[in-house]
């Protein structure tokens, strides 16, 4: 049962005095309901009834919060500055949103803001002066060039990193994929794998992406299915003969909205499983991508904060628009590698180099060498000296990518568990990361000179947020309205 709710009049708007009688008694519930779910979880009660009422509770505090909080700035005398623009009006709360006490109080304004916490005192507090703060010209209040800090001085973070770390673990929880979720996608592969293995008796149809190795979030609407075709030719016709033949399979099978691309590099099929929200893409002889999924699906298997800090980095990456190849950004595939490659330079490290001990799995794919070591029930305990929590890895990934990771000269590796020169590969990318395998492939080609700009806003603005703020969260995975270039 939930507790005792403050009384909130939703059936009218808020007269000032209201939200200001309200904003301190919501604030104390959201903590107090955030307590209560994060108890439940690390006693092992993730599962009790309880905890779905909790964060509903949350959510709907956190929305009352905001009423109050737009109410306030609508009143808010000019002259004490502008507070963070509003969410659109009508925008929903998406699940997942972070349910955490961090958000939104009424007067509570972003680092480099009026009043915000990198405020004079704050920095006297932890060291140096600090210039004056950015004033957001009109219509631009609460974007990410109003909070991020290009500079850096090695400070910590001022927030109590223990609470932060409990709402990464209740917003974590958010994220998981439901039993049912997991049920629905179990059943939609083993019916297109039926479908596929009737029309070609002799090929291997293999799962492969976030819901095959495990790194997939709540609410992951793809299937990414490989048909391996048998005995198969490299000559590229017989692939996109195979592309248009499961095309027709499909539809014939009474699949939805079929799309046919056999001209792709990888010849792919799209289409949509009837009565369910899913969508199937099947490539053909996608044997790389199969395997890289193997790869990261070992990664995951030997810590479990791999998997969590890549949920929270893939959660971010989304609701900032920072995810999508194909707008000139980042896939959860690129986002997954920088995960590991942060793990590996731990001090001490939480992730090996696989590549680099004895390969017990060994092959080639295209003339590229897949081989590593897989016999991960060996490493369980490989990470145990390093303690650091969610919260601190966080930190540290964003702290890496918004001011210690060389843009001009440097590609991340995590085949080296390091890093490697431009000039070596004979890349001139603005952010390199090497493909493990396929190792002459820059996957951050897709990022171009205006993106690359957004991108490092982004982490910027990420970074300064958990340094500078005491409440970080609700504005970390603030939901970015619009498009980016249009802020560039």
């Amino acid at each position: 049962m939930l507790p005792p709710l403050v009384e909130f009049p939703g059936d009218r708007l808020l007269t000032r005095e209201e939200a200001a009688a309200l904003q301190g008694p919501l604030s104390r519930q959201l903590d107090g309901l955030l307590a209560a779910a994060t108890q439940l979880i690390e006693v092992g009660q993730a599962a009790s009834p309880a905890v779905p009422l909790l964060l509903r509770g949350l959510e709907a505090t956190k929305a009352q919060l905001g009423a109050v909080a737009q109410t306030l700035s609508q009143h808010q005398d000019p002259a004490l500055g502008s507070e963070a623009a509003p969410a659109a009006e009508g925008e929903p709360a998406a699940e997942g949103d972070v349910p955490h006490a961090e958000q939104a109080k009424a007067g509570e304004v972003g680092p480099g803001q009026p009043g915000g916490a990198a405020s004079t005192a704050s920095m006297a507090k932890h060291g140096g002066a600090r210039k004056e703060p950015y004033k957001p010209a009109p219509g631009r209040e609460g974007r990410w060039v109003d909070i991020m800090d290009a500079r850096h001085d090695g400070r910590r973070p001022v927030t109590d990193l223990n609470r932060l770390n409990a709402g990464l673990m209740t917003l974590l929880q958010s994220l998981t994929p439901t039993t049912e979720e997991l049920a629905v996608q179990d059943a939609s592969l083993q019916k297109v794998t039926s479908l596929l293995k009737e029309a070609w008796p002799g090929a291997n149809v293999e799962l492969f992406g976030s819901v095959a190795n495990g790194l997939s979030v709540r609410g992951t609407n793809d299937l990414d299915i490989c048909m391996q075709l048998p005995e198969s030719s490299d000559a590229k016709e017989s692939k996109v003969e195979a592309a248009l033949r499961v095309a027709e399979t499909v539809w014939e099978a009474g699949m939805e909205d079929v799309k046919d691309l056999p001209g792709a590099r990888i010849p792919v099929v799209k289409f949509g499983l009837p009565g369910t929200a899913l969508r199937v893409d099947v490539t053909i002889d996608n044997d790389l991508a199969c395997a890289n999924t193997r790869y990261l699906a070992a990664y995951a298997a030997i810590d479990p904060r791999f998997r969590q800090l890549v949920t929270i980095v893939k959660h971010w990456a989304k609701r900032r628009k920072v995810n999508e190849p194909y707008t000139g950004t980042l896939s959860s595939y690129c986002y997954a590698l920088m995960c590991v490659h942060l793990l590996q330079t731990r001090s001490p490290p939480i992730l090996p180099a696989l590549q680099l001990l004895p390969h017990t799995h060994t092959g080639s794919i295209q003339g590229w060498d897949v081989g590593y070591y897989d016999k991960v029930e060996t490493l369980q305990d490989f990470g145990n000296a390093n303690t650091q929590t969610l919260a601190e890895l966080v930190w540290d990934f964003f702290e890496y990518w918004a001011w210690g990771h060389d843009y001009r000269s440097t590609v991340i590796s995590v085949r080296t568990a390091g890093t490697l020169t431009k000039t070596e590969k004979g890349w001139a990318q603005r952010v390199c990361i090497e493909d493990p395998f396929e190792l002459s492939h820059d996957l951050g080609r897709t990022v171009d000179r205006q993106t690359s700009g957004v991108l490092r806003k982004e982490f910027l603005r990420a970074a300064t947020l958990l340094r500078d703020s005491p409440n970080p969260l609700h504005q970390l995975f603030e939901r970015f309205i619009g498009k980016h270039h249009a802020e560039t």
